[in-house]
């Protein structure tokens, strides 16, 4: 007996009701995912994270023991805490050919319309199959969907090549930057300051680390360009700082986080060791007052720069389905590179605008769903022919 039939809208209004906030589980809406795949017949193999709280969907239209085509997207969402909402944002409201809630855009669209397509794929003999790939923890890092690519080529078949369906407008996108994120901690000693020269303080110190960040920051705007990007550069930022304890202490402690957005190609590893061996030299007149005192440089996460070759069949088919002749580079990060660094080729394409995405009132044409679906569509014929 066939599985029930529903409508991309129909599909994402239910998506939309799950809270999948990223310090939230998201097995509810794994657990609908794999009952609706079920009904059609479907098996689906979980990744769960080591709480167990969370978990990665795998599963397989079609040949069970060949490579074809994965459909990646991200389960989680950001959080709606101390945003304007004028709507319910775990509530679909259409209005206006506009369809509101969270994760609309950023990525619920592109998942309601896979789960659409899977009577259709399933009704076809696929001559490769269509894999979907739906993953945890997209928003802090891409971190969800790595122990899911670690078991590609091993217990779960690998793609040929993977689709990610993050908002593109359904423009073929081949190329975007990686964000690289380091934290560091200066430690220095804590006086009266009235005393000063008997401590070591930890911001002064934090803040030559900074002025070295500038002048890196500035070298970047100056080499490596590439206008497909905007900006058109690898972009450096520091992003969070605290540090000190009251107005008459000299401060023991500041830390400090920045963010490298990576061009394809940059060697982030030269960039973390010039800041190292900057902080090196400051160790020696930081010693001749407090032995105690250093300064440790961490990276916190990487999101590898993606970029593929133009002439990947990837990329080849993902402008057959989107009907379109140019490919695009975005500066905002995806799983694709990580997928391309485990060995398959990876387009991004999806329905939405980026604009909306991580804003209050996110919304997404009801057109785009139909554009998206029409892609899938076409992804069903190309299979099958």
């Amino acid at each position: 007996m066939p599985g029930p039939t529903y409508s991309a809208k129909e599909l994402l209004d239910r998506l939309i009701s799950f809270d999948t906030t990223s310090h939230k589980t998201n097995l509810p809406l794994i657990r609908f995912v794999e009952d609706y795949l079920a009904q059609h017949g479907l098996a689906s193999s979980l990744t769960f994270n080591e709480e167990r709280d969370k978990a990665n969907l795998y599963a397989t239209i079609g040949p069970q023991d060949i490579g074809g085509i994965g459909l990646s997207g991200h389960t989680d969402v950001v959080p709606v805490a101390g945003q304007n909402w004028d709507t319910d944002p775990f509530r679909m409201t259409e209005r206006d050919g506009r369809i509101y809630g969270r994760g609309t855009t950023d990525m619920k669209g592109f998942l309601a319309c896979v789960l659409a397509a899977v009577p259709m794929l399933q009704s076809r003999r696929l001559s490769k199959p269509v894999h979907i790939l739906f993953s945890y923890d997209e928003e802090i890092g891409c971190t969800g969907v790595r122990p899911m690519i670690a078991r590609l080529g091993n217990d779960l078949i690998k793609p040929e090549m993977v689709i990610v369906g993050e908002p593109t407008g359904m423009r073929v996108v081949t190329a975007h930057k990686g964000p690289v994120r380091w934290d560091v901690d200066v430690h220095g000693r804590a006086v009266h300051s009235s005393m000063a020269p008997l401590g070591v303080n930890a911001i002064s110190y934090a803040g030559r680390l900074l002025g070295e960040l500038a002048a890196i920051e500035e070298h970047l705007a100056n080499t490596s360009r590439d206008t497909r990007f905007d900006p058109p550069y690898s972009t450096l930022q520091v992003t969070l700082i605290k540090g000190g304890t009251a107005t008459n202490i000299v401060p023991v402690s500041c830390n400090f986080g920045f963010e490298v957005r990576a061009l394809p190609g940059l060697h982030t590893n030269a960039i973390e060791q010039r800041v190292k061996d900057y902080a090196s030299r400051l160790l020696a007149p930081m010693h001749a007052v407090a032995k105690e005192a250093g300064i440790s440089i961490q990276q916190t996460n990487c999101v590898p720069p993606f970029a593929v070759d133009a002439d990947s069949p990837v990329v080849s088919l993902a402008l057959e389905l989107a009907e379109s002749n140019h490919t695009h580079a975005v500066s905002y990060a995806t799983e694709a590179g990580l997928f391309q660094d485990a060995g398959t080729p990876s387009v991004v394409c999806g329905p939405g605008d980026i604009a909306q995405a991580h804003t209050a009132n996110e919304w997404i044409e009801a057109s785009e769903l139909d554009r998206c679906m029409e892609f899938l569509g076409r992804l069903a014929d190309r299979l099958s022919a």
